[in-house]
């Protein structure tokens, strides 16, 4: 048995720490989380979340992940850095990456690579683009395999996507005002039924 976020284990039993519904997914040993409209973000081991630099402190970089306390990560948790080869990373760059390390008693630990060493889209996120904050729920609806919001989408314009579970988006469309335009509906189809969410983007595709 798996617990996922609002759920801990207490001996024999489980014990939920947050209010919301009780989702599962069945196989591998099954899961269970609570799927709630909570904004705040708790770091998770193994958790992909988007991180804002906001300090270096010698030979390592101090990220905002929204959390309670700022999480670390090392120069050389990046595919090929080196002591030679050090990353170009400055403050206020964004960074999508993975936590190792995620408890409340240790700082939260970031990198940018997976086991083998390679970086599988983590990294700098490009300087262009949006960055917006969504509820987690709404994260997790997105991240889901064969989305229906991400799959309307890409048929309105062509974009680049980049979803953390701390609850930050990030997107890039061909110009400003479509970028906008995918913002506001993410934005907006957390309270949008499926209908109102089609007729909004038919009225678009329309215009």
């Amino acid at each position: 048995l798996l617990c996922g976020p609002g759920l801990r284990r207490s001996g024999a039993g489980l014990l939920v720490t947050k209010c919301g519904l009780l989702r599962h997914r069945p196989g591998g040993g099954g899961a269970y989380w609570v799927d709630s409209q909570q904004k705040r973000y708790v770091p998770v081991k193994g958790d992909h979340v988007i991180g804002i630099v906001t300090a270096k402190a010698g030979d390592v970089f101090r990220l905002d992940v929204g959390g309670s306390e700022p999480a670390s990560l090392s120069y050389l948790a990046f595919e090929g850095a080196t002591k030679r080869n050090r990353p170009n990373v400055q403050v206020g760059d964004l960074i999508y990456g993975q936590f190792v390390v995620a408890n409340k008693d240790m700082e939260p630990e970031m990198v940018c690579i997976d086991s083998s060493g390679k970086s599988s889209g983590m990294g700098i996120i490009g300087q262009d683009g949006f960055l917006f904050k969504v509820s987690l729920g709404l994260i997790r609806k997105l991240l889901a395999p064969k989305c229906e919001i991400i799959q309307e989408l890409s048929q309105l314009y062509p974009f680049e996507l980049v979803l953390g579970m701390n609850g930050r988006i990030w997107v890039k469309a061909k110009t400003v005002q479509q970028t906008l335009i995918i913002v506001n509906i993410l934005e907006a189809c957390e309270y949008m039924t499926a209908e109102q969410r089609k007729q909004a983007l038919a009225k678009l595709s329309g215009n």
